[in-house]
């Protein structure tokens, strides 16, 4: 196989290439918290780069829940119209496009004066900066059935609205990420306790999804390969949850890791396993893939050639790229035409873990929104002032989503 061969998959579709733009959340919606014309532009521009595969950032299933004031909520058809113009942008070139559909759970910012669903009372430990994050509301077995409802009727309206399939977001700390690890799931009902029951919501959400929206909408599920916390979601439930999910119609499984608490798809694990330099979840992801009957994707660190080559060349199906697609949006389309760049970040080296990685998104984010405003990328930004920057447009957005909400 090679990195522009085309990838068929068992709803039909046919992805022209194995190189997907891999989700990153750009809070760039409109105020109202529908796609932007910023959005839109940053879009179109992906588009034109190259990729067989675009999955947008996170798109919420609820105003209630969001991993921030800026993020995008689709949960009626009053504004169909908008995202249907983002399908369409994002369709200019030959990929196919899908939506990430998530909820946060306990990854809430606090300042939107909302209460936090999560499956149990366990706050993120994050030292001081937990305060940061909403309180949590233990979820009864009625918000659970509405938040399967919720995922489902998301993924209809991203079907009306013309958009290829929709990616399941079951990683990286977020709602179902939470009902899959031991740490954040400490119930003892049919939603916790051993593997099957944590990830009883996932394959619920999977399986209301596929009832709605018809045989040719791609469904796909993005899972951690590990949490990289100490007793946390391991490798090994990983492997017992695709296997899981091979009896259910998915397409593809995207494999990335970490949380809030253990940010490993930046490269920082914090259980004591060694990532690589680049493909951070490839050797996780090679073991998992003996389990796996649908097609793999590994995201997480990829900006080389050589390295995108090698995820394919041992049998993962794509490999998806992230922050060196906001430094360089037609990065596939480069390495088509023999330019082997190699776009990169500088590294932030602050003491406090978490605030570096605050700042590594921030400067992603920076980049999202000059591509938005159709400059070109500038990723030598201070990282102290692309954090500011972000925290300001976050205050600002915030006290807006809080008036719109009380409104």
């Amino acid at each position: 196989m090679s990195l522009f061969e085309p990838l068929s998959l068992a709803c039909g579709q046919v992805i022209p290439n194995r190189i997907a733009k891999a989700a990153m959340e750009e809070n760039m919606a409109a105020p109202d918290n529908t796609p932007s014309e910023a959005l839109l532009t940053l879009y179109r521009t992906w588009a034109r780069g190259g990729s067989g595969l675009i999955i947008t950032g996170n798109v919420m299933i609820h105003h209630a829940g969001m991993t921030s004031p800026g993020g995008v909520v689709l949960e009626n058809d009053k504004a169909l119209h908008k995202f249907t113009r983002w399908a369409k942008q994002a369709q200019h070139g030959d990929a196919k496009v899908w939506m990430q559909i998530n909820h946060p759970g306990r990854q809430m910012p606090a300042n939107l004066g909302q209460v936090a669903l999560a499956p149990s009372n366990v706050p993120l430990n994050l030292g001081k900066l937990s305060k940061n994050f909403a309180p949590i509301k233990v979820m009864s077995d009625a918000d659970i059935q509405d938040i399967i409802q919720r995922f489902a009727n998301t993924a209809t309206l991203a079907e009306k609205a013309g958009f290829d399939g929709v990616e399941i977001h079951a990683a990286h700390g977020y709602l179902i990420s939470q009902f899959l690890s031991p740490i954040s799931n400490q119930r003892e009902d049919q939603w916790g306790g051993c593997l099957q029951n944590r990830a009883r919501l996932l394959i619920e959400v999977v399986r209301a999804v596929a009832g709605v929206v018809s045989p040719h909408f791609a469904i796909a599920v993005k899972i951690n390969s590990a949490d990289f916390q100490r007793g946390g979601f391991s490798q090994r439930d990983a492997s017992d949850v695709i296997a899981m999910l091979n009896d259910e119609r998915v397409d593809l499984v995207e494999l990335s890791g970490g949380s809030y608490e253990a940010p490993a798809m930046q490269g920082d694990a914090r259980d004591g396993s060694t990532l690589e330099r680049e493909a951070y979840f490839l050797s996780f992801a090679k073991d998992i893939a003996t389990t796996a009957n649908m097609p793999l994707m590994v995201t997480g660190g990829i900006r080389s050639k050589a390295v995108a080559e090698r995820v394919i060349q041992h049998g993962i199906a794509m490999a998806g790229i992230a922050s060196a697609m906001a430094i360089c949006p037609d990065l596939p389309q480069r390495w088509r035409q023999g330019d082997n760049t190699c776009p990169q970040f500088p590294d932030v080296h602050w003491k406090n873990k978490t605030l570096a990685a605050l700042a590594n998104m921030a400067i992603v984010k920076y980049q999202l929104r000059r591509i938005g405003r159709g400059l070109e990328s500038r990723p030598t930004v201070a990282p102290w002032w692309a954090f500011l920057l972000q925290q300001l447009i976050l205050l600002r957005r915030a006290k807006h989503y809080r008036k719109n909400t009380k409104a």
